[in-house]
């Protein structure tokens, strides 16, 4: 794999939107390695499990079975070895009091699942310029926290 391939780990349940997701990725400027898990037991799972090399970025639904993303999130957070991973919470939902918590709990961004392709390719690209070098994990206020592919920028969460 090259040095510029970014590893890209999608936690989702719904095989349509990871297709889409797949897709829009697919259409970007970037290599990337895409693993999908389909729900939190497995993410956990691996992330537990592999030890050699954690993905660069996970995408996180917060509606899957077994585990919800908000399980996963504190799991991950809490987790000496993977605190520093980077995680944008990937959802249809939006509730304020849930994105506040959110990002409170330690998430890098929050992303409303775009009802277009266009949108979706749009928000991936722009989620994936934030993703910092591993280890280094880049301070990011709540104003910036939710990405939108409607305006092409952050939507501010107060």
């Amino acid at each position: 794999m090259p040095i510029d391939t970014i590893n890209i780990l999608l936690a989702d349940d719904d095989k349509d939107d990871c297709l889409f997701f797949k897709e829009a990725l697919e259409e970007l400027e970037v290599v990337a390695q895409l693993t999908l898990v389909a729900d939190g037991q497995q993410l956990m799972h691996r992330l537990r499990s592999d030890t050699d090399r954690l993905p660069d970025v996970l995408f996180l639904d917060l509606n899957m079975p077994r585990i919800n993303g908000m399980e996963c999130l504190a799991e991950i957070k809490q987790s000496e070895k993977l605190r520093q991973l980077p995680v944008i919470i990937f959802s249809t939902s939006y509730e304020q009091e849930i994105v506040n918590l959110l990002y409170k709990s330690g998430a890098q961004h929050y992303i409303r699942k775009p009802n277009s392709f266009t949108q979706l390719a749009a928000v991936i690209k722009q989620a994936l310029t934030f993703v910092p070098v591993p280890n280094e994990r880049l301070p990011i206020s709540q104003a910036n926290f939710v990405l939108t592919a409607k305006t092409g920028t952050v939507r501010s969460t107060s």
